[in-house]
Formats: structure tokens, sequence, C-alpha cells
């Protein structure tokens, strides 16, 4: 019996997760899987200790194939099966949520889900609040065991974490050749006691002995989705030299444990004190390293181990953004580098009212807008001027006791009435920003730092006692549109 690894109370996952995204890939242009036929091959992995399967909405017939697969088994309860709700951008009610829930349930033919992971598109609507409540509405109905989420940055999961929301895990890409996970990422983690889910440690193979001192192919030899997305991670972190330098470090180390590249990178991956499980794919029927994996387990990497690694990821670049950047800002490290084979569009957060010729209004619907007689935002020309913003959303507070969570939200929503009057953040020139308390100065001022980096508008930070218990900070924001 393999190792196991505590994800949340009640929940003992493998270590390693068998991942079923390639079935979206197996099913391309309208091909259609025997789901009868392909969940058979989902045995061998639960027998050699790999009892978690990772899935998705979108992940083809892997839900329908997970479902016969764990009907068909004596011990239903020996294996765990995750799923991901992942939303078109926009509003999200609560039949939306239940419907999606209920899908997954008759797909899987199960009364409750083990994981339930959540994905949200565009952080300046926020509606992927809603979507995590009235999640945690289901949970609490008993339809969902447990919240995760998927590819979320540091700063929403720490939002959704301090708004109340139980969320145990966080899906997100993590390799040898993207460590962004180790960053702010970890200090939320620690902080909420949240674990990691980690895919993408093999960069769709690119980490395995396969590609070892091979020349660099042209995206036209690439012949998997996989394949397409993390020679794009390659590219951004560096190059093909320098990732094959990372390569042939990765395999001296391999040899001297007598294991393969792809145990070792796991392996680095799964010292991460955050990481619950790394999460590596399989082609049900066509491609299986059972063995291999189980090796990844049996690796102890040393001191000089470490530092070799370290050695050789110092001379790549970071890979850009925060975790899950790369679904929502350029450069889209996608399989096509952009969305189109994702989203269609993504809705305004907010919908403007023009007031003159040259005078558009916003509203965010907060009570405090419709109680003080004032807007959101206005664009006046090429001007816009968004008023104080608290961390508000609808009747509800959002971010709970954490002066960071808070502001970070209200930069959302200052964020999303200027994009929604057609400007962007970069178009900011002037920012006001009012503490409750000056003790709470330095996270609400490291926070505003991430999210305007590069932006640098003019700034104030000033003590002030707000309206309203429990808000500990308080913004304001003028744009100009050039």
């Amino acid at each position: 019996m393999q190792e196991k690894s505590t994800l949340a109370e009640g929940l003992e996952i493998s270590k390693i997760i068998t991942g079923l995204w390639q079935i979206a890939d197996m099913e391309r242009d309208g091909k259609t899987l025997n789901s009868i036929e392909t969940s058979k091959f989902m045995l061998p992995y639960l027998n050699n200790g790999f009892s978690t399967f990772d899935m998705a909405d979108h992940y083809g017939s892997s839900e329908v194939i997970s479902g016969i697969f764990r009907k068909d088994i004596k011990d239903k309860n020996s294996v765990q099966l995750f799923t991901k709700w992942v939303p078109k951008p926009g509003k999200i009610n609560k039949k939306d949520v239940r419907d999606a829930v209920n899908k997954a349930l008759q797909r899987m033919q199960v009364d409750t889900i083990d994981l339930l992971q959540f994905h949200a598109w565009y952080y300046p609507d926020p509606s992927w609040l809603d979507g995590l409540f009235y999640l945690k509405e289901l949970k609490e109905e008993g339809l969902i065991k447990h919240i995760g989420v998927t590819n979320f940055d540091a700063a929403h999961l720490r939002i959704a974490l301090a708004s109340g929301i139980p969320i145990v895990s966080n899906q997100i890409c993590h390799s040898l050749i993207d460590m962004r996970a180790s960053q702010n990422m970890a200090k939320v983690c620690k902080q909420y006691n949240v674990k990691l889910l980690a895919f993408g440690t093999l960069a769709g193979g690119f980490l395995t002995d396969r590609w070892l001192n091979k020349p660099e192919p042209s995206f036209e030899d690439l012949v998997t989705w996989s394949q397409m997305k993390y020679k794009r991670f390659i590219d951004a972190s560096g190059g093909w030299e320098l990732y094959q330098n990372l390569l042939n470090t990765v395999k001296t180390i391999a040899d001297k444990n007598n294991v393969s590249i792809a145990n070792v990178a796991s392996r680095y991956i799964l010292e991460n004190p955050v990481v619950a499980g790394v999460i590596i794919g399989a082609r049900l029927g066509e491609s299986e390293h059972i063995l291999d994996n189980k090796r990844t387990l049996d690796v102890l990497l040393d001191s000089e181990d470490i530092s070799a690694i370290k050695k050789a990821q110092q001379l790549l670049k970071p890979i850009p953004g925060e975790c899950g950047d790369e679904y929502r800002k350029p450069p889209f490290l996608t399989a096509s580098g952009d969305l189109s084979h994702h989203l269609e569009t993504i809705p305004k957060a907010f919908n403007s009212i023009k007031t003159g010729k040259n005078r558009e209004q916003i509203f965010s619907g907060t009570e405090w807008e419709a109680f003080a007689g004032y807007c959101r935002a206005i664009k006046e020309g090429n001007r816009i001027h968004v008023s104080g913003t608290t961390a508000t959303h609808g009747s509800l507070m959002i971010g709970g006791n954490d002066p960071s969570a808070q502001t970070h939200f209200i930069i959302d929503k200052i964020e999303g009435a200027i994009t929604s009057l057609g400007g962007t953040l970069k178009d900011v020139v002037r920012t006001r920003i009012f503490v409750n308390n000056i003790a709470q100065w330095e996270p609400v001022a490291r926070a505003h730092g991430e999210r305007f980096s590069g932006i640098n508008p003019a700034n104030t930070l000033v003590e002030a006692k707000l309206v309203g218990d429990g808000y500990l900070v308080e913004i304001e924001a003028e744009a100009v549109i050039i």
C-alpha cells in the first residue's frame, strides 16, 4: 500500500494523482471513446495504489468514464474522484451552480463529490465569489464533501479564504521550470492551511528522458495539447538551451538514484511542504507509466541533489505573473497561445449608463450606493473617477479581517469599473488609500504594490475612521484614457 497524503480532514489521497485531462485530447475532432472499455484501464492504477483521479467537466468523457469505473469496483470508498467546474465568465446564480453539480453527480454516479474544484476566469467581476458562496451552500447540503479551486493566484485564494469559503486545495501548475507556487502562494497556503495539487510537473512530457539532448521541435512537430502548452513554458523560461541544461542536471541526479528524470522532477515538487500531491496525466489505454510513477515515491533527494537543481533553475527566467496568470493575461501559456479554445468573450463586470454626451456612470450594486446616492465610477471625456471603494459585494463584506484580502478585492472592483468604462488598470494615474488602523498600513500597501507594479500611480495613504463595521481599508482612484 502506498503512502497517502492528507488533503483535508477525512480525505486521504494518493501522493501521485492520476490526471484524466488527456481524455479531451484523445476525443478531439468529434471522436468519442468507448466509456465502458476505457474505464477498465483505470483499475491497474488503483491496484498499484494510485487511488485518486482528477477530471473536469470539460475533459471530454472523463467524468462518465470514472463513474463507470467506480460503479464496477467492490470497495467504492477505496477511490477518490476529483472534478472541476469551469463556468463561462459572467454572472453566476444558484441554479447555475446546482445544475453544474447535479450534472457532475449524475455523470460520476455518486451522491456526493469528494472534491469539487472551481475555476474563475475574470476576477474584476465579483461573480466568481457568488459561485464559491453557492458551492459552500451545496457543501452544507451534502452534495459536495470538499471545495477546492484551480488556477487561483495567491491574492484571490486569500480573498476567498478570508471571506469564509472552506477551500482545502488549489490545483496549479508547478514544476522544475515553473516555481511560482513557492512564492506568494506558499505563504497563503501556510497561513490558511491549504494544500496544493500540482499539475504540469512533467511539463507535458518535456521533463522526461524522452527529450534529453534532442533538437528543439517546431510547433508543427508537437502532437498533443500538453506538448504545445508546455513548449510555451520552456520558451518563456529562457528557451531550449537552458531547458536542456536543466534536463541534463536532473539526468545526473536520476542516474545517481537509479530512477528516471520524471521521477526526480515529480519528487522535487513533492518536497514542497504545501504540496499534497502531484497530478500525472494518463492516456488511458494508450500510454501508462504506472511502474515508473511508483518509483517516484522511493526517491530520496539529498542536499547535493537539491542544490544542483536550484543552480540550474537560477539560470532560467521566472515564468511571468502569478499562479494561473497563463489563463488570464498575456503571454497566454496555453496550447494555442491565447484563449481561443477556452473562451469566446469575457463580459464587462458592470453595465455602464449613458448620462450625457460625454458622460457615463457605473453602479456596482452595493447597498451603500443606493443609500448615499452616488455611483461607483463616472467617466467624463477621457477621465474616469472611481468613488471611495470598500470590500463590499452586494450586502456582504469581503475579506474578513485580512487587510490584504480586502485591499485586493477593492482593487478588483476598481479595475472592474474602469474596464467597464473602456479603460484598464494601467490607465490609473492616482490612488488614495484610507486605512482604519494605521498599524495595518503595510499589508495594504504591499497589496497595492503588487497590483500597481509597473503602473505606479500617484498615491496617498492615510489613517481615517471608516464608515461601517469591519472595513479595514477604502480606496479611490482616477484614470486617464490616452
